[in-house]
């Protein structure tokens, strides 16, 4: 269980948080996934608790989220709706990438800071139809041109989590004539920045991962955050903070594991003269279940201790991180597999709760880093 790795009050605390946010989601899940919408409602329970300032250093009026912390609060979200879980953890790993890399000026980290305290929700906007996973490093498609007092970017993109809720938007694109990536701050206020509904997906629907429109829209020159030239992106700080994912995915496969035991534990057909528990196929099934979740929770557990504990060691981990992603994420699909296999035929129906959290895990397949750029990574990792 996840109560085993609390480890002292301040973590308790932070779990007891996310645990009153779960169990609120949970009522809200069949109406965020029919409707492909997370109701504000939800996002401004994450604003008045404070969870999405979280990772926002104590001097700005956060808690300094590490990212064992992290890991804890999102698996625990993950259990009451995994599209809403892994909305906001969008949000809280970008805030605890910058708090780690320190990339921007103090001035403007701390200026968003300060915002995201005040409630505004923010995102990244990388990926783009003609360079898919933003992981492989793609040039963007989307274009910055330099004027006397800011940039004017043009472009689309797609994928971006909590479009209907951001406050601000922080937007890949390439600066022309440099052919060099860089990030611009963006209000969602701004002209020429708008939304196109295009998210129809089969799980993880309310996280309304729609395209953002970008049309000649202005960003003054304190708007340029950060530039990727070749030399800083070979030193870059592998992403630590995309251990949210895997979280929420052992979260939904938590869920599923408990759906699995509420079934065995009240339902006892007439064929058998026994309860279902009791029956050898279950308790393997079970048995599986609750070797993989242990195997895939302390390996995920570990990597982010490690990071929380030795900063020194960081540049050295990406194989690590992406290790834990591609077994939590695995174990995870595997666990509501088996979860629906103890269920039977009635797992597929859409009354349920299993069957959408069914359609939810298979996304995580598709949340970076993809299986085989991880292998590929732990591959070379051996070789060189």
């Amino acid at each position: 269980m996840i109560e085993k790795f609390i480890r002292n009050k301040r973590e308790e605390e932070l779990y007891n948080l996310a645990h009153g946010i779960s169990l609120e989601l949970r009522e809200f899940a069949n109406i965020i996934d029919e409707k492909a919408a997370i109701p504000e409602s939800i996002v401004d329970r994450f604003r008045s608790t404070g969870y999405s300032a979280l990772p926002v250093p104590t001097k700005y009026g956060g808690e300094g989220l590490s990212l064992y912390e992290l890991v804890l609060i999102q698996e625990e979200l993950g259990k009451g709706e995994g599209a809403t879980a892994l909305s906001i953890g969008w949000h809280l790993g970008i805030l605890k990438d910058l708090n780690d890399r320190r990339p921007w000026n103090e001035f403007t980290f701390g200026r968003l800071a300060r915002d995201v305290v005040g409630g505004s929700i923010i995102n990244r906007a990388q990926t783009e139809e003609e360079t898919g996973d933003p992981t492989r490093g793609g040039l963007p498609v989307t274009i910055a041109e330099k004027e006397a007092t800011g940039y004017r970017i043009t472009g689309r993109k797609t994928f971006t989590t909590l479009s209907p809720h951001l406050d601000q938007v922080i937007v890949k694109a390439t600066v022309r004539d440099t052919d060099e990536p860089a990030d611009f701050l963006l209000s969602m206020n701004d002209e020429g920045v708008s939304v196109e509904e295009t998210w129809d997906a089969l799980g993880m629907r309310g996280t309304r991962s729609d395209d953002l429109v970008l049309n000649d829209v202005f960003v003054p020159s304190e708007r340029l955050l950060e530039v990727y030239d070749k030399e800083r992106k070979t030193k870059s700080l592998p992403p630590g903070w995309l251990l949210h994912i895997p979280a929420v995915y052992l979260g939904i496969a938590e869920a599923a594991k408990q759906e699995a035991i509420d079934f065995v534990n009240t339902y006892q057909p007439n064929s058998l003269d026994t309860s279902l528990k009791e029956v050898p196929h279950i308790q393997d099934k079970l048995g599986q279940i609750s070797l993989k979740l242990l195997s895939a929770r302390h390996f995920l557990y570990s990597v982010a201790d490690q990071w929380d504990k030795y900063p020194e060691q960081r540049m050295a981990m990406q194989s690590q991180l992406f290790a834990a992603k591609h077994q939590a994420v695995n174990a995870a699909l595997d666990i509501v597999d088996l979860s629906m296999r103890i269920i039977g035929g009635r797992s597929i129906m859409k009354k349920n709760r299993i069957e959408r959290l069914y359609r939810d895990v298979r996304a995580g397949l598709h949340n970076p880093p993809g299986d085989e750029l991880t292998l590929q990574v732990l591959a070379k990792s051996e070789l060189y």
